[in-house]
């Protein structure tokens, strides 16, 4: 018997983490019979996939829900459900204040979306339990990245006891996937098509630690590489410790594996790592950093700075301006402190002026700014090995794509500006033309 078509639309906002939340969302309705539709007038049901990390998440999250909120008025919209970190954080006020919305399904319940849609009459609003769920290779997913890259979650969850972070409240503790189940889960992906994973985690470098056999990060990369059809494997949101040996040679050595480390570090001052309670010491941040340097030349480092975490003083903020300037990553981010209920810094005497925050975050940016033009100068006239993601979205005549040293999303683009080779292809591009963050250039032979 045919399974009768209803029409959803979809918001998902947030990290590639809760992407991949979505892209099960999405895959379980497609099961049930729903179709996803790109507006929101056509849809009889509306999700929307919610972040609630920072103040500024928190305020786009609730902006989307009131503007999919109006169509239960306007359109054919029948059920509006609210899902992720907003619903699991914030569900009591949220059920007062939006009375619009239908259900409210908290971080471990995503999986019961097509239940949810299919008797939403008969649910209850609040449909949020303690986070402990962590989806594995059975719940049904689809890819919503460019066909040839795909996010692999690896883990849910966090252990640590940052001083800034909510995360642990919102996604639980570390809850950690078996091998066995993400090979099963690459190799579907690969089986589609997909070229890139990328391997994301709350705490990439804490993997296995919460597992009865305790398996390290480099024997899971070390069975994802030997998956066919992957060609890159990229490692995100590293906590700086437990960089093993066996994973620096495989970043430094392994053709799958390149030489691409993204790892948070939020501060260089002593003091300041303390207050945030991160658990290391700028003596241990050095030596990591100075060890990967060393050992791994070719390193493309990424890391990500808080400005106006409360008491950072004058001295204290001109230090991590110093180290920046010092070790000159290739990728920073920098976000400014936001002051978030529930966290041990919520309640700190000494916060910052957002004025000054402001200041701060844009002073680490113009630094960096710098840096990555340099790194990006060094590049002129150089062969890069660039993944293809496709026609640009500025002009049909241009091409678009990664070298090893650009995630997707955050990392800039590689313009190819003479030659032709399909979405998912490698190529070598000799680099022509830079600016701060892109890169073009034309397809050469190797």
């Amino acid at each position: 018997m045919a399974i009768a078509q209803r029409n959803v639309h979809f918001v998902s906002l947030g990290c590639p983490k809760n992407r991949v939340d979505a892209e099960h969302m999405l895959a379980l309705l497609g099961v049930d019979g729903w179709r996803v539709v790109d507006e929101p007038l056509e849809a009889e049901a509306i999700v929307v996939n919610t972040c609630a990390f920072i103040g500024e998440a928190k305020e786009e999250s609730i902006d989307a829900i009131l503007e999919m909120a109006e169509y239960k008025s306007e359109g054919r919209c029948k059920a509006l459900v609210v899902s992720g970190c907003l619903a699991q954080r914030y569900v009591s006020e949220l059920s007062q204040e939006v009375p619009e919305v239908d259900v409210f399904l908290g971080t471990s319940e995503y999986d019961r979306i097509a239940d949810i849609l299919a008797r939403t009459a008969d649910m209850p609003r609040r449909v949020v339990s303690d986070p402990d769920f962590v989806a594995t290779s059975t719940v049904p997913r689809v890819n919503s990245m460019p066909s040839h890259t795909a996010y692999l979650k690896i883990a849910e969850g966090c252990s640590n006891k940052c001083a800034f972070c909510i995360i642990p409240t919102l996604r639980g503790v570390q809850n950690s996937r078996q091998i066995p189940d993400l090979v099963v889960e690459a190799e579907r992906l690969a089986a589609s098509g997909v070229k890139e994973i990328i391997l994301v985690a709350q705490d990439l470098t804490a993997y296995g630690v919460d597992l009865p056999n305790r398996p390290q990060l480099h024997e899971l990369v070390a069975a994802l590489a030997d998956v066919t059809g992957i060609a890159w494997i990229r490692l995100m949101y590293a906590y700086p410790r437990n960089i093993r040996e066996p994973l620096v040679e495989m970043l430094r050595d392994h053709d799958k594996v390149i030489p691409y480390l993204d790892m948070p570090i939020q501060h260089i001052n002593g003091a300041m790592l303390k207050r945030m309670k991160r658990g290391t010491s700028p003596d241990k941040i050095r030596r990591v950093l100075g060890r990967l340097r060393t050992e791994i030349p070719h390193l493309t480092m990424r890391s990500t700075l808080i400005a106006g975490f409360p008491g950072e003083t004058d001295s204290e903020f001109r230090e991590l301006c110093d180290f920046v300037q010092e070790f000159r990553f290739e990728r920073l981010g920098v976000f400014r402190y936001s002051n978030e209920e529930g966290t041990a810094a919520y309640d700190h005497d000494h916060q910052v002026d957002e004025r000054i925050k402001f200041e701060r975050q844009a002073e680490l940016l113009r630094i960096q700014g710098a840096i990555h033009r340099e790194h990006n100068d060094r590049l002129l006239g150089q062969k890069v090995q660039v993944l293809v993601d496709g026609p640009s979205e500025q002009t049909d005549l241009l091409l678009s794509g990664r070298t090893w040293g650009q995630a997707p999303e955050i990392d800039g683009t590689c313009y190819i500006n003479d030659g032709w080779a399909e979405p998912g292809s490698l190529v070598t591009v000799k680099v022509e033309q830079v600016d701060d963050y892109d890169l073009v250039g034309g397809i050469v032979g190797a």
